[in-house]
């Protein structure tokens, strides 16, 4: 049975490395995973995203029936998105049986730093600026970011470089999904 991982942190806190990393880890022991990143599938759903609380509700539960379709039809998926309430994540663990969250923590100021360099093809550039000029909403600064209560891993990614981070989150990820088992 499939199994879906929700990849959480602040902006700029390492998920999308983290977990394309993970994702070439699972590969090489023959594990495949789909990775839907929200920062690409939001570009087709908000083509001019507002980043408003209607929004990121629809956003984020057609995310979870994606990733829900995909199991459903025995792919593994890694969800790459904020999700700063739990609300979003609890939505896709009630449908999805197997389900879990990998937390990357990382200090807000890091994530700053991080963002303001960073070069993804997708994902929103100067967030953080965005916000102290214009009030934008971004979690974590003017709106709330709820951490996981029970997440299958914290990854402490201003401390572990992505390749350890990653390391550790196949072990997590095994010990949970069974995957080398056959399970």
């Amino acid at each position: 049975m499939a199994f879906a991982v929700w990849f959480t942190g602040l902006p700029g806190s390492g998920k999308t490395a983290i977990a394309s990393r993970t994702a070439d880890i699972l590969k090489t022991k023959g594990i495949e995973v789909k990775i839907l990143q929200l920062d690409e599938i939001r570009r087709v759903l908000t083509p001019q995203p507002k980043y408003t609380d209607e929004e990121r509700d629809i956003v984020y539960a057609s995310l979870a029936y994606m990733a829900k379709l995909l199991t459903e039809c025995g792919i593994n998926v890694f969800i790459d998105a904020t999700a700063n309430r739990m609300k979003y994540r609890d939505a896709a663990r009630k449908i999805i049986p197997r389900f879990a969250e990998v937390y990357i923590r990382c200090p807000l100021s890091v994530c700053m730093e991080r963002e303001a360099h960073r070069k993804a093809a997708f994902s929103p550039k100067g967030i953080y600026k965005q916000s102290a000029q214009t009030g934008a909403n971004v979690p974590g600064v003017n709106i709330p970011y709820e951490e996981p209560m029970n997440p299958l891993v914290i990854i402490d990614s201003d401390k572990m470089k992505p390749d350890e981070s990653a390391r550790k989150v196949v072990d997590a990820i095994v010990s949970f999904s069974g995957a080398l088992d056959g399970n």
